[in-house]
């Protein structure tokens, strides 16, 4: 009886960890938690759901005071760690990943360009005459990398590695351009002298980074001190995991020792994929049906969203990358298709978690947040079904083998989806 049970105990501990090293699990968490948020918030138990995320959290140390509800605590706290590892990526993939060079990264940079572009502009020509809902123009512009890459790895082995680099390179150049939009047109009245005070601290890491110094620890502690400027000066606090992440060194001193950058980005990545990104979606992705009228979901602000999603991703990507290759700037990747691309072009308009978290930066006014909610679940549901379909399609049939599926970077592209 005994060894029985020690089998099964030993049997789930391989599935489970068979699960969690898959592509696709990262995505498959997501979807569960996202579903968990809008059961309950539409079940009785909706009171249970809205209580806890209004829940006071105080964190003081003598005068110095952080009193916020847990959903905000999430939203700029949590987030600050998935923007670090995002940090973390962008400089490791434009000092010696696929970002290093031109040729590199002329065709996933122009690709995200019109990825951003053509969706803000065909959300603007829904809300052109409502100046409020304007203010959500950037928020169908994100692409939610962990529900693509976890939607392409469903396809398996069929899929290029190639194609899967280039959606990769794609989303994180999204993610730079996400940054860059909240840090010039979301972030609120500035207090000058907290932020001299993270500017200090700044100057303090890029002495770490001058001296050498490898350890994290002193790395981590300062910025945290800036973090708490960055929250207290107006700047959006997700900002500072950014800055934080490009003065961890790439080097180590040792080669036979891991560089601090790539052992914090390989350390860090469970988590967030698991954890803080989960935590968002439920916290986030909770929205109550009840009262909504037919007519409020073809509003101009679901209804932009989602068309910006949906439709504005694969014409922004495909119009650009089409452009770039015919003009000569770029070429396609080896072994792609253009239906590949076409495939990969329409999941980018996933834009599930980074767009929902620029849409809470977007509407501060909560009357908003159901209208953002829907129209990012339908834009990105409707992104999901019909990627996955496409590229089931054009990809039937062809398996890429072992030998063929380790080009350079490709362990960074499922480190990424860890």
């Amino acid at each position: 009886m005994i060894s029985v049970l020690a089998k099964k105990r030993e049997n789930l501990k391989r599935g489970a960890q068979a699960f969690f090293e898959h592509d696709a699990a990262g995505g498959i968490v997501l979807m569960a938690a996202a579903a968990l948020a809008l059961t309950l918030d539409n079940s009785p138990l909706s009171w249970l759901y809205d209580r806890l995320l209004s829940t006071p959290v105080i964190v003081q140390i003598g005068a110095l005071a952080i009193d916020k509800p847990l959903l905000l605590w999430i939203n700029d706290g949590l987030m600050a760690i998935f923007f670090f590892l995002v940090g973390l990526e962008i400089k490791r993939e434009i000092i010696e990943g696929r970002l290093s060079s031109v040729q590199k990264a002329s065709l996933p940079v122009l690709a995200a360009i019109g990825g951003m572009l053509v969706p803000a502009l065909v959300y603007i020509a829904f809300n052109h005459t409502d100046p409020e809902a304007l203010n959500g123009w950037a928020i169908p512009a994100a692409t939610d990398i962990a529900f693509a890459l976890g939607v392409l790895a469903l396809l398996g082995s069929r899929v290029p590695p190639s194609l899967k680099i280039f959606l990769l390179a794609l989303a994180i150049i999204d993610d730079l351009g996400a940054i860059i939009i909240i840090a010039l047109f979301y972030t609120s009245q500035l207090s000058l002298s907290v932020l001299a005070i993270a500017a200090i601290g700044i100057a303090v890491l890029s002495y770490l980074n001058y001296r050498g110094v490898r350890r994290v620890s002193p790395y981590l502690v300062t910025g945290l001190v800036i973090w708490v400027c960055v929250l207290k000066s107006g700047v959006h606090a997700t900002l500072a995991g950014v800055v934080i992440a490009l003065f961890i060194p790439l080097k180590s001193k040792d080669d036979e020792q891991e560089a601090p950058l790539k052992k914090i980005e390989h350390g860090l990545a469970p988590w967030v994929a698991f954890g803080v990104m989960p935590i968002f979606a439920f916290a986030n992705a909770g929205v109550s049906l009840q009262g909504l009228s037919f007519s409020d979901l073809f509003s101009g602000i679901p209804l932009g969203i989602a068309a910006g999603l949906f439709i504005g991703k694969q014409i922004g990507i495909m119009g650009f990358v089409w452009a770039a290759v015919k003009l000569g700037v770029a070429r396609l990747p080896d072994g792609v298709t253009w239906m590949q691309i076409y495939g990969v072009s329409i999941l980018a308009g996933i834009g599930f978690t980074m767009s929902l978290f620029v849409g809470t930066l977007a509407f501060s006014d909560p009357e908003h947040a159901a209208a953002v909610r829907i129209g990012v679940l339908a834009g990105s549901t409707l992104s999901a079904v019909f990627g996955y379909f496409i590229l089931r399609s054009v990809l039937k049939g062809s398996e890429v083998t072992e030998a063929s599926a380790a080009p350079d970077g490709l362990e960074a592209a499922e480190n990424r989806a860890d």
